[in-house]
C-alpha cells in the first residue's frame, strides 16, 4: 500500500550541505529505496491487469488492459521523493503514461481517488494530478517495476509525500467532493506537501 505509520519523535540524519535545498524540512537523504507497506504485497500478472477510470455517478469511463495501457505515450521522468518516514530520494528515474492524457475529456470534477489492489485508496485533488504533475508509472531505472515498488504499475506524485503516489494502482475515480483516502481516514494530512511538512491532519 503506501507508506507505514510514523512516529511525531523519529528524526532522520541532516543532508549533506549540497543537497539541502532539494531535501524539505524534517527529511534525510536516503540512498537505498525502502519498502513500507500496511500489508501483504499484491503480485498481479500484467496479464491480469487493467485501469480503469471511474465517473463521479461510478460509471466506468475507460478502461485499458496492461497491453492498451504499454502502447499508450509514455514520459520520462527524473525527480526527486519524499517519503513520510522522513527519508528522501533524490534523481530517481521513472517512465510512465501523464494523468493529464488519461484524464483528457473527462468531467471537470475537483477531486479524483486512487484505488488499488490490496484495497488501499488515497484521495487528491485534481489540480495537484494535471498539469504535467502525475503520472501513473510503470518503469523504475530501466526496468518494470517491482511488485515491492508498487508494480506492475503504480501512480506517481512526486510533489507530495509519497504515500499518495498509490502502489499497485487498478484504477482513478472522479468525485465532486473530497473523500479521505486510506492513511488521511487515519489522521495523516489530506494534503501532503513535504514543502509545509503536512503529515498529519493538525500540521
Amino acid at each position: 500500500m503506501g507508506e507505514g505509520p510514523i512516529s511525531r519523535g523519529f528524526r532522520g540524519r541532516r543532508p549533506p550541505e549540497d543537497t539541502a535545498g532539494r531535501i524539505p524540512p524534517g527529511q534525510y537523504l536516503e540512498q537505498g529505496f525502502p519498502v513500507l507497506t500496511a500489508g501483504p504485497t499484491p503480485r498481479t500478472p500484467p496479464a491480469d491487469w487493467d485501469l480503469r477510470l471511474v465517473g463521479p455517478d461510478g460509471s466506468n469511463l475507460r478502461r485499458w488492459t496492461w497491453r492498451e495501457f504499454a502502447a499508450l505515450p509514455h514520459e520520462d521522468i527524473v525527480t526527486d521523493i519524499h517519503c513520510v518516514t522522513r527519508w528522501s530520494k533524490l534523481d530517481t528515474h521513472w517512465r510512465g503514461v501523464s494523468l493529464d492524457l488519461l484524464l483528457l475529456d473527462t468531467p471537470e470534477t475537483g477531486f479524483l481517488a486512487a484505488f488499488c489492489d490490496g484495497g488501499y485508496t488515497t484521495n487528491l485533488p485534481r489540480q495537484a494530478v494535471t498539469g504535467g504533475r502525475a503520472w501513473i508509472a510503470d518503469a523504475y531505472e530501466g526496468a518494470p517495476l517491482h511488485a515491492e515498488h508498487g508494480g506492475p504499475a503504480r501512480l506517481l506524485v512526486p510533489r507530495l509525500y509519497f504515500w499518495k503516489s498509490a502502489k499497485w494502482v487498478r484504477g482513478l475515480r472522479l468525485t465532486d467532493s473530497d473523500e479521505p483516502g486510506f492513511w488521511e481516514a487515519r489522521g495523516y494530512h489530506n494534503y501532503g506537501d513535504p514543502w509545509r511538512e503536512q503529515r498529519f491532519w493538525d500540521d
